[in-house]
């Protein structure tokens, strides 16, 4: 369902993401993990058409990122890592504008707000203003509008960042359980996170694809946890 052929994107000098390639399935769901400034964000701005690359390409469920990027972004949905809130809205007013975005309407936007609402446990705050969230909140609120029209791919950029412990179990839930039936890419420094969560595991750093297996073949080869495994990955391969 996502296919990334040779992605490049540089920023002046700096080569956020240098020609890397990998495919993701339905029922798959991929960790995206490195160092900070790796190019996990950029890649994954790439994917959801919210950064050009510079060469190459990407395709969402058939739709090209450069072709048909109208197409591309209704397939998905996109959790960046600062989500963008309107603070005077409230959290019921952000989602019905995000359903007016994606022209949902009627008895199909009841449905969605019925369905996601109690999803992501926004309930309490449905009638506060985003100004007077916690972070945590906001994140739940980010993701109850990647989720809105039940996209066939998800994109989250650290989904679980802000949230505490009950919350962060709460939403690995909710992704094992949707995992089934999507294609979702997550990126995350949270290690016990990967091994709760993904089935596949690409770690990236300056750019380039170093590893690209399973948390568990990963443990198995190196005889180490994740976090050790990351170190010695990040920390020792030659670019």
């Amino acid at each position: 369902m996502i296919s990334v052929k040779e992605l490049r994107r540089t920023f002046g000098r700096i080569v956020a993401v240098d020609g890397i390639s990998f495919d993701v399935a339905k029922g798959e769901v991929l960790g995206l993990l490195g160092p900070n400034g790796a190019g996990k964000s950029t890649a994954m701005k790439m994917i959801a058409c919210f950064l050009k690359p510079d060469s190459g390409t990407a395709s969402v469920c058939g739709y090209d990122i450069a072709k048909d990027p109208v197409s591309v972004k209704k397939s998905l949905g996109y959790l960046a890592e600062n989500a963008p809130c309107y603070n005077e809205m409230t959290v019921g007013g952000l989602l019905n504008f995000i359903c007016d975005a994606r022209q949902i309407r009627g008895a199909k936007r009841k449905a969605a707000l019925d369905r996601v609402v109690p999803m992501c446990s926004i309930e309490s705050v449905y009638h506060q203003t985003v100004e007077t969230l916690s972070k945590g909140y906001r994140r739940r609120v980010g993701l109850a509008g990647a989720l809105i029209h039940d996209p066939d791919v998800l994109i989250l950029d650290e989904p679980t960042d802000g949230l505490d412990p009950n919350q962060k179990h709460e939403v690995r839930k909710l992704i094992n359980k949707m995992a089934a039936e999507k294609c979702i890419i997550i990126s995350t420094h949270i290690l016990e996170e990967v091994e709760a969560i993904c089935s596949r595991t690409i770690i990236i750093a300056r750019g380039k694809i170093l590893v690209d297996s399973t948390p568990e073949k990963l443990k198995q080869k190196y005889n180490a946890g994740l976090n050790e495994v990351f170190r010695k990955i990040t920390t020792t391969k030659k670019l």
